[in-house]
């Protein structure tokens, strides 16, 4: 994410490309105008063949045909046909991504969804294979019935299938062209959907119109556009009431026949205006959607006003209410310094287009896939699929731009740019009605944006020029082929456009399942209401707490008191029986409340639902029965028992004589049952063990004395050996034994004898392969137990002999762990528990990168309590709050009033800062923290943060 106080690119001076001397006013050449238009964005039909092409009544044979050539060119075996014998047994559950159109547009997204996802992903290629039918979900709007499709499997294995019943789309996009009749077969199935669409025609057409397009982006996301004058008749189309826009002048006109005088007038002050001062050339022509590959356009120079006048006219003369006539600066390409040639041969001026594919990827959040670079003659326009595509990094170089840290700042200048971009995009599309949009669920999740590399008051911009629906996909997607081909390894945009597709199909098919959540929690937990409503989620709660805030936020509200979880069998029967006294027939059972996982786990198997066994979770929720068992655990490579550490259950002061005998000293007693860290100390001597254990079983005996950190299981304790090290979190999702997610944080250090969490990172501060260490221990102890299916919490230590656990929370990671890892990595835990728990495998990232650094700390009732409870500027919860609506901070909540006192206190509130490394992210937390008064001699915030290097 940018820093929201930073500007958006910084400028980066031409001096500082290259050792060479810069040429003078002589040298100083511009590449040719003509291939440096705008509009030359515009001027190109698709090429190649496609199924229209054909004779056949309705495209299928000749784009079967079409697929058979481009499987056989990637070296993959032809369509196996079996459309003769009839897919059955497709159900709620079963997830399908429908591609419609060209068989070759998407082919290396369909191979990469097949490998991910068999069979999940399916190309239609004719209206013959799929019809619509009234939705039962969405009134007014329509389901997408498959009755055949190409299928892809692993390896990229592809078969025709007939479908018996029809199967359902979750997920739906295609080659909507923009030039195409409203009644297109593509644009028709996809209009209306009640599943999410990945665009329409009529959002493809107002991506193709620059006007439009170069609006948005000057205003919503700021970036630079060429300069440009328009000419619409009446209001303009999509266009509001009163443009303005930076670099954009919009001149509406009742009658261009009567206007002539207002034209040349408007013409006259935009060729003398100050934006066009560093531009000797301008260009008229048509623009919109329907001009698109009609390469019409004249040029002339700035001088010239009455020719540019009547060039307008001209235009006008023809104009439609759709379309627009532009006049616009011919931008050209920043002419560097570079290196003598090595022949005297003269240089030919040459152009530059910067083309880049941004999808809409997790929380709905704009990713740059991959960048292409078009280079050209000047003299001939650079057309999308009429040059070969080179990369971002050489064509820099072969630019002029010497130095590679020049090079890195402009590649994240680009990044930044073209997400800005997509983001502006996505906001002017929320506000545009169903109808404008094609549906009320079609939205644009993939976008192409061309960059022109300029030079402004000797100073390298980005400018913008056109976004698209689909010439970028082809391009970065032939960028990627032909890196294939000459043995580079395989990109990353297949990976990303695939699990983007897949994981918004995921995301529609928990729309109205029932879920039973087992326990409400705290205000920590609030934004599970907010998500479960976000997704369409049904949740039936059972809570103890008759009074509980969540009671109005949710389908069902089932109150029974289950705090006293030694009895959870006698609970879960009496569960199912509110739960059929009611006829509530759950789709999934789960709970991220630490007390009610055993209970989930018993509700779970008297209903049949997917889910860990209660033995399984039983043994994890009990921290010394967890040790003991992985100590037994002696097969593999290291075995389990590596990570075990040595430890007693303490349900008596005897008990506290004989464990003194067999675990070393310092050790750490704690609950047997406990979360949050209450009562966890260090003990030094067996007789401070003593001491610890009379004062924590005199003030913590059941659920009323602590509510929340497991008093419900009773207040045995234990006594564990000291692991030295590092402390870290590792939040895993598995699936049927298949590890698909894990996520490491580091811990730093905690306030002893007590161990209170003081701070935290993510992405994690250790190399790859202590991480992969982590991920390790952490999977493999999560088997030994049983646990096969679910989203849980390890917490280890890192020695330098490796991982040795702490303890396994059979459940999703508290406190920040869910909010942190959707911000830097995307995806959503709580969304992967419920898919693992209705029996799906989530779709998450094979290859997780950070987006951003993340660095917080933890505040405490006993030494924040005046800082938090001030108000106004300069300090207390107000000023935080106010912080975090501007981005500038991120808070979690923990308590709603800080929780217990003395060695039994728990944090109340996480403040974190994030940036674009780790220690940007800590510098801004610790400056935040020394304002705010949360850093002081008794609570270091410098001290904890020092441990994230």
């Amino acid at each position: 994410m940018p820093d929201p106080c930073q500007p958006l690119a910084s400028p980066l001076s031409v001096d500082q490309m290259s050792g060479e001397q810069a040429p003078g006013p002589k040298e100083q050449e511009w590449a040719g105008p003509e291939a440096l238009c705008p509009g030359w964005l515009e001027d190109e039909v698709p090429d190649g063949e496609v199924p229209e092409d054909s004779g056949d009544p309705d495209s299928a044979t000749h784009a079967y045909e079409l697929l058979q050539r481009a499987l056989c060119q990637e070296g993959l075996p032809p369509t196996l046909d079996r459309s003769a014998e009839p897919r059955t047994g497709f159900g709620p559950l079963d997830m399908t991504v429908c591609i419609l159109g060209s068989p070759t547009a998407f082919l290396p997204v369909l191979l990469e969804g097949g490998t991910r996802c068999p069979g999940a992903m399916v190309l239609c290629l004719s209206p013959s294979w799929a019809k619509r039918v009234p939705s039962e979900t969405s009134p007014g709007a329509w389901s997408l019935l498959l009755s055949r499709g190409v299928s892809f499997q692993a390896g990229g294995h592809s078969t025709l299938e007939t479908f018996v019943p029809p199967r359902r789309a979750n997920y739906v996009t295609g080659t909507f062209v923009a030039g195409g009749t409203e009644g297109g077969w593509v644009g028709e199935l996809a209009r209306d959907l009640d599943c999410p669409t990945g665009g329409s025609v009529p959002l493809a057409r107002r991506l193709e119109d620059p006007l439009v397009t170069r609006w948005v982006l000057a205003t919503r996301a700021s970036l630079p556009v060429p300069p440009t004058l328009a000419f619409v008749l009446g209001s303009g189309g999509p266009l509001p009431a009163e443009p303005v826009a930076p670099g954009v002048k919009v001149v509406r006109l009742e009658d261009p026949q009567g206007q002539e005088s207002l034209v040349k007038e408007e013409v006259g002050t935009f060729l003398g205006g100050t934006a066009m001062q560093p531009y000797s050339q301008v260009v008229v022509r048509p623009a919109g959607w329907r001009w698109r590959g009609t390469g019409t356009r004249s040029t002339h120079g700035k001088e010239e006003g009455a020719a540019v006048a009547q060039a307008v006219s001209a235009r006008l003369r023809g104009l439609r209410e759709e379309d627009t006539v532009l006049l616009e600066a011919l931008v050209p390409t920043a002419r560097l310094p570079v290196p003598p040639p090595r022949s005297p041969a003269p240089r030919l001026p040459v152009a530059l287009r910067i083309c880049t594919l941004v999808c809409r990827s997790w929380g709905d959040r704009p990713q740059l896939c991959q960048v292409a670079c078009g280079v050209g003659r000047a003299e001939a326009p650079v057309r999308h699929g009429a040059t070969l595509p080179q990369g971002l990094d050489s064509s820099l170089q072969q630019w002029g731009v010497v130095a590679t840290s020049q090079r890195q700042a402009l590649a994240t200048r680009l990044r930044v740019a073209s997400e800005a971009a997509m983001a502006a995009l996505l906001a002017a599309e929320a506000e545009l009605s169903p109808q404008q949009r094609g549906g009320a669920r079609a939205h644009t999740d993939l976008l192409g944006v061309d960059f022109l590399l300029a030079c402004v008051d000797d100073a390298l911009e980005l400018v913008a020029l056109s976004t698209n629906s689909q010439r970028c996909l082809e391009t970065c997607l032939l960028a990627d082929a032909m890196g294939r081909a000459v043995g580079e390894p395989h990109g990353d945009l297949p990976r990303l456009l695939a699990e983007a597709l897949l994981h918004r199909a995921q995301c529609h098919l928990v729309e109205g399942k029932d879920i039973l959540l087992i326990g409400a929690g705290g205000v920590s937990k609030s934004f599970v209401w907010e998500a479960a409503r976000n997704y369409g989620l049904r949740i039936h709660l059972v809570e103890s707490d008759p009074e509980h805030f969540a009671a109005g936020l949710v389908e069902t509200f089932l109150p029974y008191d289950s705090r006293e979880h030694r009895r959870d069998e006698e609970h879960a029967e009496r569960v199912t029986e509110l739960l059929r006294s009611r006829g509530l027939r759950p789709h999934a059972c789960l709970s991220y409340w630490d007390d009610c996982v055993v209970l989930a786990a018993l509700v779970c198997q008297r209903l049949g639902l997917p889910g860990n066994s209660p033995a399984a979770v039983r043994v994890a929720k009990q921290k010394s029965r967890t040790h003991q068992h992985l100590q037994r655990c002696r097969g593999g490579r290291p075995p389990p028992s590596t990570f075990a550490v040595p430890c007693r259950r303490l349900r008596s002061h005897g008990d506290v004589e004989r464990a003194a005998g067999t675990v070393p000293f310092p050790a750490v007693a704690k609950l047997e049952f406990g979360a949050g860290g209450v009562g966890v100390r260090l003990v030094e001597t067996p007789g401070q063990c003593h001491a610890h254990a009379a004062r924590l079983w005199r003030d913590l005996r059941d659920d009323a004395d602590h509510p929340g950190i497991g008093l419900g299981w009773g207040n045995a304790m234990l006594l564990m050996e000291y692991v030295p090290g590092t402390e870290h979190d590792v939040d895993l999702v598995v699936f049927q034994g298949r590890l698909l997610g894990a996520w490491v944080s580091d811990n730093g250090p905690t306030r002893l004898p007590a161990f209170l969490e003081t701070a935290a990172c993510l992405p994690s501060c250790l190399p790859p392969d202590r991480c992969a260490q982590l991920v390790r221990a952490a999977f493999q102890c999560c088997l030994a137990c049983g646990l096969r299916d679910g989203v849980f919490n390890v917490e280890l230590k890192l020695g330098p002999a490796g991982p040795r656990l702490l303890e396994i929370n059979p459940r999703m990671g508290g406190f920040y762990l869910r909010d942190w890892i959707r911000e830097v990595y995307g995806p959503d835990l709580l969304l992967a528990a419920v898919l693992v728990a209705l029996g799906l495998p989530p779709v998450l990232p094979a290859r997780p990168v950070p987006r951003t650094h993340l660095a917080g700390v933890m505040c405490l009732g006993s030494e924040h309590g005046g800082v938090l409870g001030g108000s106004g500027v300069g300090g207390g919860l107000e000023t935080l709050l106010g912080l975090q609506e501007r981005g500038l901070v991120r808070l979690n909540r923990l308590f709603e009033e800080p929780g217990g006192a003395g060695e039994y206190e728990e944090p109340c509130l996480s403040v974190a800062c994030q940036g674009g490394t780790r220690a940007e992210a800590c510098l801004r937390l610790l400056g935040l923290c020394q304002a705010l008064g949360i850093d002081s001699p008794r609570y270091p915030v410098e001290h904890f943060l020092s441990h994230f290097k």
